[in-house]
């Protein structure tokens, strides 16, 4: 009798225990967002990395799953089928596919604010102006729109295009130039290949070509498709504050921030300099953002002034107004 007295005891004190134990709330699941880059980490995608690490994105209600592009185009393509919610890709593409094939994908956001590209060479070859690139051959990757920006400087320089030589050298754009292949080279960017030479100390003298007559262009803009601006709106401008958030603390940081970098590299693909890096988000940091355009903000000027241009030199067969081209989620 006692034993079945201590048992009902027991007994009780488990059963008010369990219904006095408050219930843990269940972890919510952050809605992710599937980001492309353009190329393999570096300096350049470096406040991503540091949102991601910092926070800054599920401080905003995000996940941040990053994707790496197999084929050069699938930032673009990928985004307009729905694959990636946002895409790294260039400001001409946008307006050249949208006009052409009707892609149905538009800027949210100019992650560059000036153009990266410039043609580099040797400097015992004595190119530092387009007057220069006479009677040279100059190396690309044998697109069409490289070679008709090439064209183009020409042109308004006073130059006769048909005088340059333009040799498709495939990606092999440095080592082109190195062994003397090519005179110099055009679609090398500014914080990459330019640091590297430095880091090789091969002296080598460089412009860029909206220096002589080209518009001035967004390097790199943040992509994303109709379908997807439509229905995760509020999503993308979550993303976009993020990564302004995530922009300031690596200015701020950028010593931690080629750490964090260096830490995500695709090395076996892709392996970085941590000198290299350094000087690299040394020189973007200045073209991300400069003190008439904050990071991530799109003039419709800008776009006005590179769809005449495209369609002037028969790049495009018709004009678009800009707003096909980029929309500001902020209003």
């Amino acid at each position: 009798m006692k034993f079945f007295r201590y048992f009902i005891l027991l007994l009780t004190i488990l059963i008010l225990g369990a219904c006095g134990k408050k219930e843990e709330p269940a972890q919510k699941t952050l809605p992710t967002l599937n980001v492309m880059l353009e190329w393999y980490p570096n300096a350049f995608h470096s406040f991503v990395y540091v949102g991601m690490e910092k926070g800054f994105y599920k401080d905003a209600g995000l996940n941040i799953n990053i994707l790496l592009p197999s084929n050069t185009t699938d930032p673009l393509a990928l985004t307009a089928a729905g694959k990636a919610d946002v895409g790294f890709y260039y400001m001409h593409d946008v307006i050249l596919k949208r006009t052409k094939e009707n892609i149905p994908v538009k800027s949210i956001g100019a992650v560059l604010q000036k153009s990266t590209n410039v043609i580099i060479s040797p400097k015992d070859k004595n190119i530092t102006s387009p007057q220069d690139l006479a009677h040279k051959k100059i190396g690309y990757s044998g697109d069409e729109y490289t070679e008709q920006v090439v064209k183009s400087l020409a042109k308004k320089n006073n130059i006769d295009p048909n005088s340059i030589e333009m040799v498709d050298v495939g990606f092999d754009l440095l080592t082109s130039m190195i062994t003397n292949r090519v005179d110099g080279t055009i679609g090398c960017v500014v914080n990459h290949e330019v640091p590297v030479m430095e880091e090789k100390n091969i002296p080598i003298n460089y412009f860029a070509p909206t220096d002589f007559g080209l518009p001035e262009y967004y390097g790199t803009v943040f992509v994303s498709s109709d379908e997807t601006i439509k229905t995760k709106g509020p999503l993308l401008k979550k993303f976009l504050e993020a990564s302004k958030r995530a922009f300031e603390y690596t200015k701020a940081h950028p010593e931690e921030a080629v750490d964090i970098i260096l830490k995500n590299q695709q090395e076996e693909s892709f392996p970085l300099n941590k000198n290299v890096e350094t000087k690299s988000l040394e020189m973007l940091i200045p073209l991300m953002e400069t003190p008439k355009a904050p990071f991530l903000s799109e003039n419709k000027e800008v776009w006005e002034k590179n769809i005449q241009w495209l369609y002037e030199e028969n790049m495009i067969p018709k004009k678009l107004p800009p707003e096909d081209f980029f929309v500001n989620l902020e209003n």
